[in-house]
């Protein structure tokens, strides 16, 4: 059930982090300016490292509860 339940929270938060990369880069093209651009990319590229992270944490426990 431990398993289950953090394979769960993990896909809870994969899905966050994508819609909020998404979000991200919907901004970004509504903005102009290095400032705002660079802003923006050093932001998606965090949330794509911590998505990163988070699906190997799921696949691993994915395959933890196979067992």
């Amino acid at each position: 059930m431990r398993d289950s339940q953090t394979i769960a929270d993990l896909n809870d938060r994969i899905a966050i982090l994508r819609s909020n990369i998404s979000e991200l880069v919907e901004q970004a093209a509504g903005h102009s300016g290095a400032a705002d651009e660079n802003l923006i990319a050093d932001r998606i590229a965090a949330l794509e490292t911590q998505l990163a992270d988070a699906i190997k944490l799921r696949d691993a426990a994915e395959v933890s509860a196979k067992g």
